[in-house]
């Protein structure tokens, strides 16, 4: 049976613009090609992770984004430079330490700013469904309701994903548990959410996931999932790539 579900979306709600850019990871997965390049610069079908990314967000009509670096930071500073002409990069600058997802979006909590956000995850590819998957979130979007809203893909339809699922959720769209220890959970985050400014707050000293917002958000009743309806990729690895490009070849 096909699940249905109901965020009650706002047309004329806007999309969001700032976004999170997570760059910084180790890419470690990804070896050997990030022996040479950080991972966002590894290129799916002849174009650089990162500017598949950066592709969706002008076409959702984003103007600015923050993007946090670490491993080979000056390669990925100098390909932003010279390639993003048309949004407002801003660097959170994580040399010195990786911060991991929770920390890094603290780190550049005054760059980002105290309207709602985007964080998108610079190793995602996607390809949108009927709607733009950007403009779509920022209908289902309520900041009366929502402190986190996730955009999620079927298990079934997550493309080259090695994981049993992440997340639950009930028959309107609300985050209602993690997946348990050895069992599978039917939806599978795909790296892009919105965000509220307002989720953080009292972090800990240094690195940590961005779980520790989700969960308060979760255990609140203010974290949402959206379920893409076009095509995704978890490009996690070198075999990844190939499996990609030929259902992107096939159309």
């Amino acid at each position: 049976m096909t699940r249905t579900l109901s965020i009650r979306p706002d047309p004329g709600a806007k999309v969001p613009q700032t976004a999170m850019v997570m760059a910084a990871g180790l890419g470690k997965r990804m070896r050997p090609l990030t022996a040479t390049r950080p991972k966002p610069l590894v290129e799916v079908a002849g174009k650089p992770l990162i500017d598949h990314v950066f592709d969706r967000l002008r076409s959702a009509g984003v103007g600015r984004a923050v993007v946090n670096v670490h491993y080979m930071a000056d390669a990925l500073e100098a390909h932003l430079r010279a390639r993003v002409k048309d949004i407002e990069v801003v660097v959170s600058d994580e040399r010195q330490q990786l911060m991991e997802t929770g920390g890094g979006l603290i780190q550049a909590r005054d760059l980002i700013g105290d309207a709602p956000f985007l964080c998108i995850n610079s190793d995602n590819l996607w390809i949108d469904g009927p709607t733009d998957a950007i403009r779509a979130m920022a209908a289902a979007w309520d900041a009366a309701r929502m402190d986190a809203l996730l955009l999620m893909v079927p298990l079934a339809r997550a493309h080259s994903h090695r994981g049993k699922g992440d997340f639950h959720l009930d028959p309107f769209g609300r985050i209602v548990g993690r997946r348990e220890a050895g069992k599978l959970a039917p939806f599978v985050y795909t790296g892009v959410q919105i965000l509220h400014p307002r989720v953080l707050v009292d972090s800990p000293e240094g690195p940590f996931s961005t779980m520790l917002f989700w969960e308060r958000a979760i255990e609140a009743g203010r974290a949402w999932g959206l379920v893409h309806q076009g095509l995704w990729f978890d490009v996690g690895s070198p075999p990844a790539i190939p499996a990609a490009e030929a259902i992107l070849a096939d159309g």
